[in-house]
C-alpha cells in the first residue's frame, strides 16, 4: 500500500510540472529582420522597374523607341465630284440608278431642252438679219463710192466752165476800151464769170458730202461686223445652253445616291448626285511630333476598319505645307490671352500600291490604321517645285 501510494505521488507530481523554457537569443533574431526588409525592398523595386519599363514601352519612349509612327487619325480619300445642272428646268429624263458605274460621257440626266432650241433657232435667225445688213453696207460703200466719182467729175465740169468765163470775162474786158463789146454785155459776162466760180465751189462741197458719206458707211460696217460676231456668238451661247440640258459624266467612277427625279424642277447649281472615281489615297493627320524622321518615299502599312483590319500597303507621297489649324477658317490666334500648347496635326497624303487584294473595298471616308516605317530613307526629291 505504500509504495502504490509513492509511486501515484510521483507520477502526479511529474505531470504536474511546468515544461522547460525554449532557449532563444535575441542575436539570432534581429538578421532574419533585416533579411525580410532587404528582400523587400528588391521586390519593391523589381516592381517598380517593370512598372516604369512597362509606361516607357507603353509610350513607345526611350529605350522602346520604336521607328513605326502610327496614328488612327486616318481616312480613305476619294475625289468625290458633286454633279449639278449649269441651267435650270424640268427634268425630263433619268436613266441611271444608286450607285450604279457609268463612264465618261454616259448621259445621267436630261433637262427639257424646247426652249433652248428655241433660243438657238432665235439666234440663227438674228445672225441672218445681221449678215444682211452687213451685205447692205457693201452696197451702200459702193454707191457712196460711185457718187463720189460722179460729184468728182462735176466738180472738174464747174472748174472748166470757170476757166471759161473767166477767159470771156477777160476778153470783154479787153475790148470794151474800144467799144467793141458794151457795157451791158461785159457786165453779162461778169455774172457768168461769178456764177461759174460759185458753181465750183457748190461742186466742191458736195463732193465733200459724198466723201463723208463714205466714211459714215465705213464706220458702220465696223459696227455691223460686230453685229455679226455678236450674233454668232449668242449662237455658241445658245448651243452650249442647248448641250448643258443633257448632264453626263466627266470621268469614270460609281454614282452615290440619287437624288432628282423625273418631272422635278432643278434650279442651276443644284446638287443631284456625287460621282466617285476609282482613284484612291490615304490622308494621315499625324502629330507633329512624329514627323521629325517622315520622308516621302516611306513604305506605309495600314489597316482598314472595314475591311475587319485587312492590313494594306502604300508608301508616303506629300506632305502638307501647313498643319490643317491653318487651313481652318478661324485660324487660332495665340497672341491674345491665354496659351496652352495642343499637338498640331499634319496631313500626310498615302498613295496606295497597286496589285494588292481587296483594293476594290476602298471607298472615301474609311476609316484606317496608318503606320510608317520612317527607319526607310525615303526617296524626298531635292527639287522643291518637284513636291
Amino acid at each position: 500500500m505504500f509504495m502504490n501510494e509513492s509511486t501515484t505521488s510521483d507520477t502526479e507530481t511529474t505531470h504536474s510540472a511546468p515544461p522547460p523554457a525554449p532557449l532563444t537569443s535575441p542575436v539570432t533574431s534581429k538578421p532574419r529582420s533585416a533579411r525580410k526588409r532587404v528582400v523587400s525592398s528588391v521586390i519593391f523595386a523589381a516592381v517598380a522597374l517593370i512598372g516604369v519599363m512597362v509606361v516607357l514601352y507603353a509610350w513607345q519612349l526611350p529605350p522602346f523607341a520604336s521607328p513605326i509612327e502610327s496614328t488612327e487619325n486616318a481616312q480613305v480619300k476619294g475625289q468625290t465630284t458633286l454633279i449639278g445642272p449649269q441651267l435650270s428646268g424640268y427634268v425630263y429624263e433619268v436613266p441611271v440608278q444608286d450607285f450604279q458605274f457609268v463612264k465618261a460621257g454616259d448621259l445621267l440626266v436630261r433637262l427639257d431642252d424646247r426652249i433652248y432650241r428655241q433660243r438657238l433657232d432665235q439666234a440663227i435667225a438674228q445672225l441672218a438679219v445681221q449678215k444682211a445688213s452687213l451685205a447692205n453696207n457693201l452696197q451702200q460703200r459702193r454707191s457712196a463710192e460711185a457718187t463720189i466719182g460722179q460729184r468728182q467729175a462735176e466738180l472738174q465740169n464747174s472748174i472748166a466752165q470757170s476757166r471759161k468765163s473767166a477767159a470771156d470775162l477777160r476778153r470783154n474786158q479787153a475790148l470794151v476800151t474800144d467799144g467793141s463789146v458794151s457795157k451791158s454785155e461785159l457786165d453779162v459776162t461778169r455774172a457768168a464769170d461769178a456764177q461759174a466760180n460759185a458753181a465750183v465751189a457748190e461742186a466742191k462741197a458736195v463732193l465733200q458730202i459724198a466723201r463723208e458719206d463714205l466714211q459714215t458707211v465705213i464706220v458702220n460696217r465696223g459696227s455691223l461686223e460686230a453685229s455679226v460676231a455678236n450674233a454668232q456668238a449668242a449662237i455658241e451661247l445658245a448651243r452650249i445652253d442647248l448641250d448643258n440640258t443633257r448632264i453626263v459624266a466627266p470621268r469614270d467612277g460609281q454614282l452615290g445616291q440619287i437624288g432628282v427625279r423625273l418631272g422635278a424642277y432643278v434650279n442651276s447649281g443644284a446638287q443631284l448626285m456625287a460621282l466617285v472615281p476609282e482613284q484612291r489615297w490615304i490622308v494621315a493627320n499625324m502629330k507633329e511630333t512624329q514627323m521629325a524622321h517622315v520622308r516621302l518615299g516611306q513604305p506605309v502599312s495600314f489597316t482598314v476598319d472595314a475591311l475587319d483590319g485587312h492590313q494594306m500597303r502604300g508608301h508616303v507621297q506629300r506632305i502638307s505645307p501647313a498643319a490643317g489649324s491653318e487651313f481652318s477658317l478661324l485660324p487660332a490666334d495665340n497672341a491674345t490671352g491665354n496659351f496652352v500648347k495642343i499637338s498640331q496635326r499634319i496631313p500626310v497624303r498615302i498613295v496606295v500600291d497597286a496589285d494588292q487584294p481587296m483594293l476594290e473595298h476602298l471607298r472615301p471616308g474609311m476609316s484606317v490604321v496608318v503606320s510608317i516605317d520612317t527607319s526607310v530613307e525615303g526617296d524626298e526629291p531635292p527639287d522643291p517645285e518637284a513636291r
